[in-house]
Parts: C-alpha cells; structure tokens; sequence
C-alpha cells in the first residue's frame, strides 16, 4: 500500500502549500511514484502550482519528474450507504485511484477544520504539521502561560491528532509519525526564536511529535511557483549556476525529506 503523508494544521499562511510542494515532487524527481490529492477545495494552490508546472514543461519542451494529480470525484448522493459523509466516500475514492500505482500519496489540507481534513489526519501514515516559527502561531498547537510560556493545555487542533491516532489504532493501522515543520525560521539566533525552540521541544514530549526544519522566509519560493518549479529543477531550466541563498534553500529542503524519514527513500539530491 502507499505510504499516505498528510499535510495540514488548521491556520493559514504556514506553508503547507510550499511544503507540500517541494516534498511531492522532490520524491518524484528521486524516482519515486507520487500522488497528490488537493484537499483545499477553496484556495487550491497546490492544484495550481501542479497546472503551472504542466504547463511550463510542456511549453518550453522539459522534462520535468511531476507526481500524479488526483482531483476529488464527484458521488451521487443516492450511492452513499446510510449515515455515509459524502466527502469520506470522496476522498476514499480518490486515494484508491493512486494506492495501485503510488509509492506515496500526499494530502494537502486546508487551513481550517474540515470533514476532508479530519478524514485525511487519520489516514495519515506521515503528518506533517508546517508552524510559523512564532508564538502568534504557537497556539496552534497548545495555549501557554503568558509570562513564563509554559504549556497549560494541548489545542483543539491537537486533539483532533489525537482522535486520529486512536481512529487509527481501533482500525488496526500502524501508528502515525507527527512531524511539526518550523516554518519561516529566521537567519539569526534571536531571543524568542531560542524560546520558541525550547517551547515546541517541551511540547513535542507532552503529546507526542517529532520537531523538523522547515524553510527559512525566502523570495525564491514565491517567484517559482507561476511556473510550477522547484528549487531541484533550477538546473533542468538552464540554471547551472546557484546563488548562496538558493544553495542555503536547496539544503533545507534536503534537510526536511530527510528528516521525514519516510520509508524507502534516500535523500540522493
């Protein structure tokens, strides 16, 4: 079966679509066979990123390793069993239609609590949770003491992780491997970005995830995605030469496949 990673946390503005991005086809470009399914029926970036890069491949005569989009099929509601959700019966479809021919299979999550992406959490062999490297968005994970940043309670969003791993449990699925990604991780080694490590390190041991880099705030990543790139794909456009900050960013991202630890892939880029 394919490994299923998840990406999703419940605010906006985290990078998922940028990790999902770089992830999905840093696998394919490894040679690995890789699916995606675009959960953010609203937005829809990762979907877009995917057209883009289609389009610029087929454009300008490339080459480009691109995973396999899933779109999410439309079901009658007549075919659903009793008390069936439509969205599980839609994502249960699309899944199956990539776990045949996928290694992995990625779920891109939107921003906000949904039935897709309650679903898509349990069904999560890897979840990977992006946080901006900031206490505004520390809540998404736990609600601290003001003054000394202790932990005082895990948030509604961990929670919901912890529901899914015991859904998972009761179905007798292996248990799933929660990744928290720093995101937007400044350059220098200020105060708070100091106690916002020491804060997610103290909370990964109450309720159980395992802390990763993730990619530091750079403008690379905005100017690559109207033409569906990656940062491995610099030389395949005819860019030989890379500059300090997108050697720093290619290196991030190697860090971040590598410290995913999924299964079967060796980090060879």
């Amino acid at each position: 079966m394919a490994h299923i990673i998840t990406v999703g946390n419940e605010k906006g503005g985290a990078g998922k679509s940028t990790v999902s991005m770089h992830v999905a086809t840093a696998l394919a470009r490894m040679g690995h066979r890789v699916g995606v399914v675009d959960l953010d029926l609203r937005q829809k970036s990762l979907t877009r990123y995917l057209e883009n890069r289609l389009t610029h491949a087929q454009r300008h005569g490339l080459d480009l390793p691109t995973p396999e989009f899933q779109d999410l099929p439309e079901v009658d509601a007549a075919d659903l069993a009793e008390g069936e959700d439509v969205f599980d019966r839609r994502l249960a479809l699309a899944v199956g239609g990539l776990e045949a021919d996928c290694d992995f299979i990625l779920l891109d999550c939107p921003g906000s609590h949904t039935r897709l992406s309650q679903t898509a959490h349990a069904l999560a062999d890897t979840l990977v949770t992006p946080l901006n490297d900031s206490f505004v968005d520390f809540d998404l994970l736990a609600t601290t003491d003001g003054d000394t940043n202790k932990v005082i309670r895990p948030s509604v969003y961990s929670e919901m992780v912890w529901g899914a791993r015991q859904t998972r449990a009761q179905a007798g699925l292996p248990a799933m491997d929660w990744v928290v990604v720093r995101t937007r991780m400044g350059s220098q080694q200020m105060h708070n970005k100091r106690r916002m490590a020491e804060a997610v390190a103290e909370l990964s041991k109450r309720i159980g995830f395992r802390v990763a880099p993730g990619f530091s705030e750079r403008v690379i990543f905005r100017e690559l995605f109207p033409k569906g790139l990656t940062l491995l794909d610099l030389k395949a456009v005819g860019i030989g030469q890379l500059n300090i900050s997108n050697i720093a960013a290619r290196q991030e991202l190697r860090d971040l496949i590598a410290e995913l630890r999924l299964p079967g892939v060796k980090v060879d880029f």
